[in-house]
């Protein structure tokens, strides 16, 4: 049973985030990782409540409670094995997710502190890298089934494989250059570091998993290939429209960008560069859409305008404001 009081002897902490001037001349991520004396403090801050509301606010049903108290005994296989149980890729959505499971912690009601679900999550999935790495799952009996997979986002991905695991040949067919989606080139390294969809992507093809990347669905090859090919084929392409306003004023002005376009241009710059220097972010008709140098305004207040604001500091911007 969980330690009734555990969330009477802790409060709520959270690892401290690297130093402004420090985090803003790099593009690794803003935490460090958490002290394993720190996380199992925080876990046991869980009281396994009789109606545990986080797993409601779980789009995943995470067993949150669960994992929480694997994690207060050091039971740290067990907690990765039952974070798994739910959850494909942990390290992604322990680093990403908004955590509406913290909004759902019984501890927060009244004003108290929410258990720091989130970052217990993220530690027990970096647990498992530490602890032996991601083990492939290959099946030893194919069913014979075929099935085409359209995006390689975290929801294509996490189909992939699963599906794979139930002994189908999965092909993933991407448009970009490089398998992940928008975490590939819509989430900025200081949110998540690269290696981590790596990783990931090494264990998918060691089960079994094919990636096609460069071939635009509906463009390089039609639906009724794919049909005709494959035994099923899984849309899983996401929403990549964002939400203009061309009617504002000064919409059509030089130098005025969809925040996506800001991203994608420095994600690709990254990547590009390697451990060397950040080359100047560019449209795909090489227009430059770097802030170096320059006064930057954000309108929206959400994640992906918080992601600007990163990046337009990172990129040297002489001032950003949202």
């Amino acid at each position: 049973m969980p330690d009734p009081n555990g969330f009477l002897r802790y409060d709520r902490r959270l690892p401290a985030r690297r130093p402004v001037p420090v985090r803003i001349s790099d593009w690794r991520e803003v935490y460090p990782p958490a002290g394993e004396e720190l996380i199992r403090e925080q876990a046991t801050r869980c009281m396994d409540c009789g109606i545990p509301f986080c797993h409601d606010g779980c789009p995943l049903g995470n067993r949150i409670p669960d994992w929480n108290d694997l994690v207060r005994t050091g039971s740290w296989d067990s907690a990765v094995d039952t974070l798994h149980a739910t959850n494909n890729f942990p390290e992604f959505t322990g680093r990403l997710c908004p955590a509406p499971c913290e909004a759902a912690c019984v501890l927060g009601i009244g004003g108290g502190d929410a258990v720091t679900i989130k970052q217990v999550e993220v530690e027990i999935a970096d647990a498992a890298v530490a602890r032996g790495g991601l083990a492939p799952q290959p099946v030893p009996t194919p069913t014979g089934r075929t099935v085409a997979v359209v995006g390689s986002g975290p929801a294509g991905l996490a189909a992939a494989q699963q599906l794979a695991r139930a002994g189908h040949a999965v092909t993933v067919y991407e448009r970009d250059d490089a398998i992940g989606g928008l975490l590939r080139y819509g989430i900025p390294d200081f949110k998540l570091e690269k290696e981590h969809i790596d990783r990931r992507l090494a264990q998918l093809a060691a089960e079994g998993v094919r990636f096609r990347t460069g071939v635009e669905v509906g463009v390089d090859v039609t639906a009724r290939q794919l049909r005709a090919e494959y035994d099923a084929v899984l849309l899983a392409c996401g929403a990549l429209a964002g939400r203009d306003t061309p009617a504002t004023p000064g919409r059509a002005l030089r130098g005025v960008h969809q925040a996506m376009s800001h991203l994608v241009a420095a994600n690709r710059a990254v990547a590009a560069a390697g451990d060397g220097k950040v080359p100047g972010a560019v449209l795909p008709d090489g227009t430059p859409i770097d802030a170096a140098g320059k006064h930057v305004v954000i309108i929206g207040g959400g994640d992906t305008a918080a992601d600007c604001l990163g990046v337009a500091h990172r990129q040297g911007a002489a001032e950003a404001v949202g």
